[in-house]
C-alpha cells in the first residue's frame, strides 16, 4: 500500500514542482541515459533535490536517490514518509558522535545497489554571496571508492529566488536545472585538487549575470 501511495505522491510532487518553478532541464554536457551516476549540485534551498529529481525523466527518477539529512526528513511522520517512501532518500546522520553508519559507506552501498544519487557537496545551504561554498570531502571519498561512476555537476538556477526563505507564495521566475559534463577522479589526483576541480566545473554552469 505504501508503495502505491508513494508513487502517486511522487507524481503529484513532481507536477507541483514543475508548476511553481516552470522547471526547465538543460542537458548541456551529457544526455539523460540510464548510466549509474552521482549528480552533485549547488545548494541554496530545501527544495533543491526535489527539482533535480523532477528534472530527470521518470525512468531515471525511479532509479535515483537523493542523499539527505536524516534529522530533517525524520522530524515528522509526513517528512519520514516522503523521505523514505516517496524519494527513497539515503538518509545521513549529520551528528558524527551519534552515527552508527559511515555516510560514505551508505552512499557507496546505494551505488552498488544500482542507484544513481543526488548529492550536495557543499554540505549545507549556501546563503552567502559566493556562487559555491568549499566542498566537503564526501564527494572525493565516493569518487575514490567507485572511480568508474560518472560524477555529473548540476546547477540549479533561481530556486532560492522563487521561494525565498520564510516566504509562502512563490515568485514567478523560471528555474533552470543544467546538467554538465561528467567527471571522474584522475589517477593520483590529490583530494584538494579534485574538490577544487569539481567545484569549478559546477561553478562554470552558473548563468552569467546580466
Amino acid at each position: 500500500m505504501y508503495n502505491a501511495i508513494a508513487r502517486v505522491t511522487g507524481a503529484a510532487v513532481s507536477l507541483f514542482a514543475r508548476l511553481i518553478t516552470a522547471l526547465r532541464p538543460v542537458w548541456l554536457g551529457c544526455e539523460p541515459i540510464a548510466d549509474k551516476r552521482v549528480y552533485f549540485a549547488n545548494h541554496t534551498s530545501n527544495g533543491d533535490f526535489v527539482v533535480v529529481w523532477t528534472a530527470l525523466p521518470p525512468s531515471l527518477r525511479s532509479q535515483t536517490r537523493p542523499v539527505a539529512a536524516a534529522d530533517y526528513w525524520l522530524a515528522s511522520r509526513l517528512r519520514s514518509f516522503a523521505g523514505r517512501w516517496v524519494f527513497n532518500a539515503v538518509l545521513i546522520d549529520r551528528r558524527p558522535d551519534m552515527r552508527t553508519e559511515n555516510p560514505v559507506d551508505q552512499i557507496v552501498a546505494a551505488l552498488d545497489d544500482g542507484y544513481s544519487l543526488i548529492l550536495f557537496p557543499e554540505g549545507k545551504r549556501n546563503t552567502t554571496a559566493e556562487a559555491v561554498l568549499p566542498f566537503k570531502t564526501g564527494l572525493y571519498h565516493v569518487a575514490a571508492a567507485r572511480p568508474d561512476v560518472d560524477l555529473v555537476p548540476v546547477w540549479i538556477a533561481n530556486l532560492s529566488r522563487i521561494m525565498p526563505k520564510g516566504e509562502i507564495i512563490p515568485l514567478p521566475l523560471l528555474c533552470t536545472v543544467t546538467f554538465g559534463a561528467p567527471l571522474r577522479l584522475n589517477e593520483g589526483e590529490a583530494k584538494a585538487d579534485f574538490l577544487l576541480r569539481a567545484a569549478n566545473e559546477l561553478r562554470a554552469l552558473a548563468p552569467v549575470a546580466t
